[in-house]
């Protein structure tokens, strides 16, 4: 076992669930039905779920960079459908 994969899992679990998080908390604010202040608040309650399975999912895989790719890519890919979702909607 690699001297920095431990390390490198810690980062991706404290870096790279924050990044997840925040970015799933974003797409939820932007795509839930209902009231601004609502949506945002079940984001936001939804972001400890998603980084508490994001650290889980880290420390449960076989590689770092599987660690890091299960992080990273879901990320993007809820950051780039919150950004697609917000704008083509109403300011």
């Amino acid at each position: 076992m690699n001297k920095l994969a431990i390390p490198s899992r810690i980062l991706a679990a404290a870096l790279g669930g924050y990044a997840l998080a925040n970015s799933g908390a974003i797409l939820l604010a932007a795509a839930l039905p209902g009231g601004q202040a609502e949506a945002v608040t079940w984001g936001l309650l939804a972001s400890f779920l998603i980084y508490t399975a994001a650290v889980m999912w880290v420390f449960s895989v076989r590689s770092a960079l599987r660690a890091w790719l299960g992080v990273l890519v879901p990320g993007f890919v809820c950051g780039a459908l919150a950004w697609i979702l917000m704008q083509g909607g109403t300011p």
